[in-house]
């Protein structure tokens, strides 16, 4: 169930063990640690991937694929070694990217703390996971070490090239760079092909006072329509609306607008 699984696989290879053994990685958890923070649901509607040996069987891997889906999982079958990359891609790079980026502002912050005092949601987001477990991070740093190198290496170039866009007054290329990357953020909310598991939203103005959260899910359940979150955002730096709610699916998504909006709700959609 560890993140990184190349080292794993070199040993079980090694030992000759690949018809005894799959991989798995479940893509779900959080920054908090503990029994404390166990989770019933946890592994519910989550990618949990599935590394195969060369040796296992189609039987063998079915099995497993079985299993993961009696847990609620959306099993994604890859090679161990493409599991490693892309995980070190979008999961291990921006954790360093956060760690870095809190000790940074830690540095340089002054002495009454002004920084740390204004922090707005753009930090708070992007620091997130840096509130994550600092053991578990320096193993999978050691772990997954070649694929973590070479990623940052390449996010040092990528920053460096925006760093010059910027030194140069360059508008055109900052105006490209920043769409390019909207763009892409933007998809990440579009459903394809691969995915049973797209996360519909929505942002509400919600007045502040007792029982109106309350009121808005109890709405939507007299509906009938099946809430995946929901919560406040204590911070609308970049969103507009104070409560989101997150829906299954877009035909769930429509109707609670619909009924919102029945109600006055000022309701923004994504």
């Amino acid at each position: 169930m560890g993140s990184t699984k190349t080292e794993i696989h070199e040993e079980v290879i090694r030992l000759d063990l690949e018809k005894n053994f799959i991989g798995g990685h479940p893509m779900t958890g959080s920054e908090k640690t503990g029994i404390e923070n166990a989770d019933e649901y946890l592994l519910e509607n989550a990618y949990y991937i599935i590394t195969p040996t060369e040796k296992n069987t189609e039987e063998q891997i079915e099995g497993f694929r079985s299993f993961v889906k009696s847990l609620g999982s959306i099993p994604l079958v890859l090679d161990y070694k493409k599991h490693d990359y892309a995980t070190a891609s979008i999961s291990h790079l921006p954790h360093m990217i956060s760690y870095a980026l809190t000790n940074l502002v830690r540095n340089i912050d002054d002495q009454d703390e002004t920084m740390k005092t204004i922090a707005a949601g753009g930090f708070r987001d992007m620091t997130r996971i840096a509130a994550s477990s600092p053991v578990m991070w320096q193993s999978i740093c050691l772990s997954n070490k070649e694929q973590l190198v070479s990623l940052m290496d390449q996010y040092i170039d990528e920053i460096t090239r925006l760093r010059e866009s910027i030194d140069h007054s360059e508008k055109q290329e900052l105006l490209n760079y920043f769409q390019e990357a909207k763009e892409y953020r933007d998809s990440l909310f579009i459903p394809n092909k691969r995915s049973s598991t797209v996360c519909y939203e929505m942002f509400v103005d919600l007045v502040d006072e007792a029982g109106g959260i309350a009121i808005i899910a109890s709405m939507l359940a007299f509906k009938g329509i099946n809430i995946k979150n929901i919560g406040i955002i204590n911070n609308r730096e970049f969103e507009e609306g104070v409560l989101r709610i997150e829906f299954y699916t877009h035909e769930a998504l429509d109707l609670a607008v619909v009924v919102l909006k029945e109600k006055n709700y000022k309701v923004y959609c994504r």
